[in-house]
């Protein structure tokens, strides 16, 4: 039962932040006019490829960027601080000017156009456009979140956490290709206003788990001296 608690946790810290971030239903209204030229069929297809290697982008930075970083002697409480200012940057960005995302998304979503549907389903279209450096910043941050072993628990501790940000990021995935796939339908259910309204809501969640990755990442700096 701890163990389940404990991946739920993980998950509704990192659903909510990779939802945000990823953006999926407000992408969806750009991908649908960069493929507006291919066939229902070959959108189908490419959104189903795009939601694949996002999956992939977002895992491997959940679960390698963090180490990477560790590497280099940057410890894990300075990585959850900063990890977690990173997120709130990013949200904060996303709140106050929606209109400024969208911009950079059009650009590079762009890319595309012209292109074969095989050609674009990795570059431009997974990278940047859907999980970009944004995206896999936040995905670091929050692997960099991972609760750290007691000397007699060691990975049972890590593997509901990891159970928890790796369902999470699958769900993400699984939203990116419902998103795409049904694009034209969400093209004329919402359009551009209400998509700029989710946004903002979806912006101050993920505000708000940034400030409490912070949290999290100070206390356990503190720890020690408090401990004295």
């Amino acid at each position: 039962m701890r163990e389940l608690s404990a991946a739920t946790e993980s998950f509704l810290l990192a659903f909510p932040a990779l939802f945000s971030i990823v953006n999926p239903i407000a992408a969806a209204l750009i991908y649908a006019d960069v493929t507006a030229r291919l066939r229902h069929a070959d959108r189908v297809r490419l959104a189903a490829r795009i939601a694949a290697y996002s999956a992939v982008v977002l895992l491997s930075a959940l679960w390698t960027g963090a180490y990477v970083l560790g590497f280099f002697g940057i410890s894990l409480a300075a990585l959850r601080i900063a990890g977690g200012l990173v997120v709130a940057v990013r949200a904060w960005d996303m709140l106050a000017a929606p209109e400024r995302t969208e911009e950079r998304k059009q650009d590079q979503a762009s890319k595309a156009e012209g292109e074969p549907p095989g050609d674009i389903a990795f570059f431009p279209l997974t990278m940047p456009f859907t999980t970009g450096p944004g995206s896999i910043s936040v995905a670091v941050a929050l692997g960099a979140n991972r609760p750290v072993g007691s000397p007699g628990g060691g990975w049972a501790e890590v593997a509901p956490f990891a159970a928890g940000l790796s369902l999470a990021a699958l769900a993400v995935a699984g939203l990116v290709w419902l998103a795409y796939r049904s694009a034209d339908a969400l093209v004329g259910l919402l359009g551009q206003s209400r998509a700029r309204i989710l946004t903002r809501l979806a912006a101050f969640l993920m505000l708000c788990i940034g400030v409490q990755i912070v949290l999290s990442g100070v206390t356990e700096a503190l720890r020690p001296l408090l401990a004295r």
